[in-house]
């Protein structure tokens, strides 16, 4: 992935440091000891750190953390162009989170990420090329959530399990039970393919239905839109009502 240069001075850095409650006592892991290894890191490096920013006695699994939103601030802002910690886990233990940051802050606005610990370095060949592989693996988690979202959907209505709400024609009867009939809406449905056969359009159906009265799953006024979706339905409603 191809870094243009960055605007922000290359020298200016942030640092964050954060212990969860259940560290505090641990040797080696207080906000102070993180701390004095990010300013000795950042002076070995000659960066300018500008600030350490800390979060003590919070997790890190979350993300509204005051420490870590005023590092987000700061680097959207344009503020620096360093980010230093005393490993990557301080900064958050969801990889989802840091793939996030890693993608969407770090690489987007040219920002060098510097781990401590973990030797990483992205103003280094070896470091450019472990953050461009946590964007890939950014989209890639992306990609795959997609994925299960779409399986899950196809199950459900394979199902007749409602995916958000039960369309015209049924009524939910809880997220994995199979939907319930509504007689009186599946007559609506019968009628709107019928006219469809029949050559009517979206917007001659729509009026139709208005001038009549009918009302719509949520009471409100037809249009050529709503219709549009129910005749595109209408493999569900086959299946799922053989006489339609």
């Amino acid at each position: 992935m191809k870094r243009e240069p960055t605007t922000v001075p290359s020298t200016r850095a942030l640092g964050y440091v954060r212990v969860s409650t259940d560290e505090q006592a641990r040797e080696g892991v207080s906000l102070d000891a993180q701390a004095a290894r990010v300013r000795a890191y950042a002076e070995a490096k000659a960066l300018d750190l500008v600030e350490v920013l800390t979060d003590e006695a919070q997790s890190g699994q979350r993300w509204d953390r005051n420490g870590l939103q005023e590092l987000i601030r700061r680097c959207e802002s344009g503020d620096v162009g360093h980010v230093v910690v005393w490993r990557l886990d301080r900064l958050t233990r969801r990889t989802r989170h840091l793939l996030t940051l890693v993608e969407d802050l770090f690489l987007k606005r040219h920002i060098e990420l510097h781990s401590v610990s973990e030797s990483l370095d992205t103003s280094t060949p070896h470091g450019r090329f472990v953050l461009t592989l946590f964007g890939g693996l950014a989209q890639m988690e992306r990609e795959l959530i997609s994925d299960r979202t779409r399986s899950a959907l196809a199950y459900k209505r394979a199902q007749y399990q409602p995916t958000s709400h039960a369309p015209l024609g049924f009524r939910s009867n809880g997220s994995k039970a199979r939907m319930e009939p509504v007689p009186q809406e599946l007559g609506v449905v019968h009628r709107i393919l019928r006219e469809r056969r029949n050559g009517g359009s979206y917007a001659s159906i729509s009026r139709g239905l208005n001038v009549d009265r009918v009302p719509t799953k949520r009471g409100g006024c037809w249009h050529a839109s709503t219709v549009r979706g129910i005749v595109m339905r209408r493999g569900f409603y086959a299946t799922a009502q053989p006489s339609i």
